[in-house]
């Protein structure tokens, strides 16, 4: 659950007109009636009679506008009601390759997202614009509205000419053959950096063709099969570290090609758009924005509008709503089920979308949102998972550990008008070895390689309904888990009746915090739709009479202010890197309790996982898959807790509300952590090296614990977590945990045994020699040359260090200086001892007078 392609992008790109790549004359292009114009045609283009375009021999589709397919020719019969209306454009990846994967380019993933219009040019062309809405001004009454008018011209993208006039003159006939067969930034790719990033360079045109294309009511669906050349890895001694410049015709010949299959949505936007509703950053929403040059005399605004579909109850029953009866909206959100799912996870995936409807109630309708299996084709030959007005759980084999929740959304307000969820077979490895790493030391239903399928069912209900709650607009919610006293996980009857965190949309994946002696059941182990995923579906969903968001931001701004006193509704957001609070995979409102509990499960699962993972007949990869996932979720307690070490909450809040919105960590708390990491990580936690599991799997026992120290080190000994430190006893004086403190107690943590003149063994060895080599990354002189300076910096060329790291540089220095006084004052008789800590002066030495 990665990837979620969830916001709509506007900026414009100015696109150049293409040409055929034809030696022909300008008159001969002129006549032809085929094909965009390039710039070389200027004359007026001649339209011929209907039917000698659209032949006898024509494959016709009526939808958005007509298609058809004369030969290996394909044409858009665009009736004149549809020209200067807006046409969301969509595509994704439909189907790629294992060099497209390996590269991070997977089947549903969206390549490209713009909004475009078809109108009527000069010499019998058609245009298609392409439309931003960076900038905008509503009121054409005002000067403004002109100023900005003139400002955002859109770009003519592409132009064609008229093929043929509809036969009731209410439509033209262009055709789109060459314009889908090329490589545009309108249809597929959105720029070339975008193909770049999965190693694609210039399309191969003779390897490449359209497949199909298909018209629905609302919408357009053309699906092509390109090939690429496939570029070369980045390599970091070339180019910079970026991508490596294609050879002529855009592949690398020692490379090859790669072939995708493209899909690409025309989607009709409403005539009149949904009003709109203003984001607010204490509920958690994705947004559509722009620049708004009305909303403030005195400068602009930028604003954003959340992400939702259009929910309004119906004319007949608009009293009942208000009376605060339960009523179904005019139009229920139904998602459908790929009939290539397999039978059995369909009722779970149904459960997860059904189980939305309470959150709805909240906002006051019921049976709002419904989970239906699509039809057969016997059952309804017209219905198609392709066609927009249908929104599809669809069902992919794929070797992705992963499901994605990506929607369509109309960028003018916001409005979501379809999705179609990418669900990934191989999703039920990636639940199956959290639940068992997290959980098998309180339920026996996870110690084993096969779950039954109740068990499996369940985790796919939960998936699912993540996955659905972004398609309904919202974003993880990584703060909600820290909501939750950490006694209260253990809380038998608290757990179960409320779960483990209050929102579906945190990543706080099961309980690993209940005990075996708590005897908790399932439904205090997994999540569900919580206190504020029912809070912001009211908040988003609410119908507060299609006043419009300016009218609606009073009552709105209320409601996030009443919500405040109920901490179980509070958004901590996925994007703040300081906040303890809000984090990933994490448990409740102390990560180092809530850490100490975990492991103690991890303990006890690690010396049954060669029972749990044998399977007769079969050799050791479950058994290392499943210790590195255990290895892994140690890490994540680690990560938990380091993020406390300079850390900054984070509170949004109102002009009207009390408090302060940024508030440093207490120093008890970061005292805290660190006496945490120095139990549990700095002193070798030898309990992970299970000889066994290290033998049938031919691990090293010193890179086990040398990759969860360097991570740790990675995260804290840097300069942002000391400037951070610095800033907050600025800020807070005495009362503040403070860079000296830090460095004191890493230093009383990390060389205990030179302080007291004892043998250090080879786990602590490493780890000091981690320790002094941050220290000295963070006190290397800048470069000689300028370019490099200003690129280690941040500054320009041949300007000084960046001021906020002088501070951080000194105080590495000093530690720096005090470990080498410290090892040369040391005396320790063991050999090992004795060269390592000469080592480490010699380095230290080195960083502070660098040779030239």
């Amino acid at each position: 659950m990665n990837k979620f392609l969830l916001t709509v992008a506007f900026a414009a790109v100015a696109t150049g007109s293409f040409a055929q790549g034809r030696a022909d004359s300008s008159a001969r292009r002129a006549a032809i009636p085929g094909g965009f114009a390039g710039n070389v045609t200027q004359q007026r283009a001649v339209p011929r009679p209907y039917k000698t375009i659209i032949t006898d021999k024509a494959v016709t589709r009526a939808g958005l506008f007509k298609t058809h397919k004369v030969d290996d020719k394909y044409y858009f019969e665009i009736g004149d009601s549809i020209l200067n209306r807006e046409i969301l454009v969509v595509s994704r990846i439909a189907r790629a390759g294992a060099d497209v994967r390996a590269a991070d380019g997977y089947a549903g993933d969206q390549i490209g997202n713009t909004v475009i219009k078809f109108e009527k040019g000069p010499n019998n062309r058609i245009f298609m614009r392409k439309i931003s809405y960076r900038a905008y001004s509503a009121d054409s009454t005002k000067s403004m509205y002109q100023a900005v008018q003139r400002s955002n011209i859109q770009a003519i993208a592409a132009a064609f000419n008229i093929a043929a006039f509809s036969p009731d003159n209410k439509g033209t006939v262009i055709d789109m053959t060459d314009y889908i067969n090329g490589d545009n930034e309108v249809f597929f790719f959105s720029s070339p950096q975008s193909k770049q990033r999965i190693r694609l360079g210039n399309l191969l045109t003779d390897r490449s063709y359209i497949e199909n294309v298909r018209s629905y009511a609302n919408n357009v669906e053309i699906s092509t099969v390109k090939t690429y050349g496939l570029l070369a890895a980045a390599s970091p001694f070339g180019r910079g570290g970026g991508a490596p410049a294609p050879t002529a015709g855009g592949a690398n010949a020692a490379n090859g090609s790669v072939t995708v299959e493209l899909n690409t949505s025309l989607v009709i936007l409403p005539n009149v758009p949904m009003k709109g509703r203003y984001f607010d950053p204490r509920v958690g929403y994705f947004t559509s924005s722009y620049t708004d040059f009305d909303l403030n005399p005195q400068g602009v605004k930028d604003v954003q509008l959340i992400a939702r579909w259009r929910l309004e109850p119906k004319a007949a029953d608009m009293a009942k709503y208000k009376r605060g009866e339960l009523v179904e909206p005019k139009k229920q959100i139904v998602y459908y089920i790929d009939p290539a799912t397999p039978k059995k996870w369909i009722p779970y995936l149904m459960a997860g979308i059904n189980d939305w409807q309470v959150a709805f109630e909240k906002a006051g309708f019921k049976n709002a949102i419904v989970a239906k299996v699509a039809p057969t084709a016997k059952q309804d030959s017209t219905w198609s998972m392709e066609d927009a007005s249908h929104s599809v759980i669809v069902y992919k084999p794929s070797e992705t550990e992963n499901a994605s929740g990506p929607h369509i959304s109309d960028p003018r307000s916001g409005e979501i008008l379809e999705t179609h969820i990418n669900w990934y077979h191989n999703v039920m490895k990636l639940v199956h070895d959290w639940y068992m790493i997290q959980t098998a030391a309180v339920d026996p239903r996870a110690r084993k390689m096969t779950f039954d399928d109740k068990l499996m069912g369940d985790l796919i209900r939960f998936v699912s309904s993540h996955e659905v709650g972004h398609t309904l607009g919202l974003r993880h919610n990584y703060g909600s888990s820290s909501s939750v006293p950490v006694e209260k996980l253990r809380d038998k009857a608290f757990v179960e009746a409320n779960g483990h965190t209050p929102s579906i949309m945190d990543y706080a994946r099961f309980n690993y915090v209940a005990q075996p002696e708590d005897n908790i059941s399932a439904k205090g182990l997994y999540p569900r739709i919580g206190d504020y995923d029912k809070w912001a579906i009211e908040w988003g969903y609410k119908y507060l009479g299609n006043k419009g968001p300016d009218v609606e931001k009073e009552e709105l701004n209320k409601m996030a202010i009443e919500s405040a006193k109920n901490r179980r509704l509070w958004f901590g957001t996925e994007t703040n890197p300081d906040d303890p609070h809000s984090q990933n995979e994490d448990l409740s409102d102390n990560a180092m309790v809530a850490s100490t509990y975990g492991i103690k499960n991890l303990q006890r699962i690690l010396v049954k996982l060669p029972e749990w993972t044998k399977q007769e007949g079969e050799g050791y990869d479950d058994l290392e898959n499943m210790y590195n996932q255990l290895t892994t979720q140690f890490g994540r307690y680690m990560g938990h807790v380091a993020k406390n070490i300079g850390g900054i909450y984070e509170n949004p809040k109102s002009t009207d509300q009390a408090g302060p919105v940024y508030e440093n960590t207490s120093a008890a708390t970061q005292r805290e952590a660190m006496t945490f990491l120095d139990k549990q990580l700095f002193t070798t936690p030898t309990w992970l090296l299970n000889q066994q599991v290290l033998n049938d799997i031919g691990a090293s026992p010193l890179q086990v614990i040398y990759t969860r120290q360097d991570a740790v080190l990675n995260r804290i000994v840097t300069p942002r977590v000391f400037n951070k430190l610095v800033a907050a006893e600025a800020m807070d004086g005495a009362k503040a945990y403070k860079v000296t403190d830090f460095m004191g107690d890493m230093q009383n943590m990390i060389f205990r045994e030179v302080k007291s003149n004892q043998a250090i063994d080879v786990y602590r060895r490493n780890l000091q020699k981690l320790y002094v080599d941050k220290l000295i990354d963070m006190v290397k002189p800048a470069p000689a040359n300028a370019a490099a300076q200003a690129v280690a910096f941040g500054g320009r060329g041949g300007a000084p260090r960046d001021p906020e790291q002088t501070d951080a540089v000194s105080v590495a220095k000093a530690q720096l200086r005090a470990i080498n006084a410290m090892i040369k004052s040391a005396t320790i008789s063991d050999s090992m001892s004795t060269y390592h800590l000469q080592d480490l002066s010699d380095r230290i030495t080195e960083a502070m007078n660098p040779k030239s």
